[in-house]
């Protein structure tokens, strides 16, 4: 089944709000981008790299992001999306590819945690717009690599942006 195409504009948006929103920081715009009752299903790697774990609604979202305290920036590369409708208007799945990189500094030595992943996720439309209801992240690969420098953010980098 197809999705008609300013639903998959939708999709789209949402996706890559959450990319933005999560390298922006603003990790209460990302909550927002989950339905209340959202399933988050996460690996454990290195030792899990399939989700194995389950985070419920906001508060899980939250304590999601909270994993990325001690991270100095992440940058989230999409570099797939499909999109598929069901028999329900309201409800459609994705598959998302991306390249998740995690910089980190630690006594003056920056090194890049490179996640290549796949978020399987289900959207929910509610009257405010499409939102996540359920997303799986799947770790295919990790590098880790040496960096020369990390640009630390700043509150520039942060543009007000509200979700949608």
């Amino acid at each position: 089944m197809s999705i008609p195409p300013g639903d998959r504009l939708a999709l789209t948006d949402l996706v890559h709000l959450y990319a933005a929103a999560v390298d922006d920081r603003r990790f209460g715009d990302v909550t927002q981008l989950f339905t209340e009752t959202a399933e988050l299903r996460l690996p454990d790697p290195p030792r899990a790299l399939d989700a194995v774990r389950v985070l419920q609604g906001h508060a899980g979202v939250r304590a999601a992001m909270g994993a990325l305290s001690d991270v100095t920036r992440t940058e989230h590369a999409i570099v797939g999306e499909v999109y598929a409708a069901t028999g329900d208007p309201a409800y459609a799945l994705g598959r998302i590819t991306c390249i998740a990189h995690h910089w980190t500094v630690t006594g003056g030595a920056a090194t890049d945690l490179v996640w290549h992943l796949r978020y399987d996720d289900e959207y929910r439309r509610l009257p405010s717009g499409w939102r996540i209801h359920g997303r799986a992240l799947t770790v295919n690969a990790i590098e880790t690599r040496p960096t020369r420098r990390v640009r630390q953010h700043l509150p520039r980098d942060r543009p007000g942006r509200e979700a949608p």
